[in-house]
């Protein structure tokens, strides 16, 4: 069995892998820059995340110390309802 299709010249063989490896070079590229892009959203996001946590860690801190100082408060007074006679 042969092959009865000829096969490309050298040129236009050459031509096509250049042309692939291009693309697939493109692709790369745009895949390295979408990574670094999410690296830096995420980046931004733990920075984020950090300063909101040590934001509300020293509100609870502040709150605490407020609690401490503050007098505790009053017990409810019950009423309690008077008996009838009978």
């Amino acid at each position: 069995m042969s092959n009865d299709t000829p096969t490309p010249p050298p040129a236009k063989r050459d031509a096509a892998r250049k042309n692939a490896e291009d693309h697939f070079t493109a692709s790369e590229r745009r895949d390295t820059e979408v990574r670094k892009e999410l690296e830096r959203q995420q980046a931004a996001v733990t920075a984020q995340m950090a300063k909101l946590r040590a934001l509300r860690l020293a509100k609870e801190a502040e709150d605490r110390e407020a609690a401490a100082s503050a007098p505790p408060p009053a017990a409810p007074v019950r009423k309690t309802k008077k008996k009838t006679k009978a």
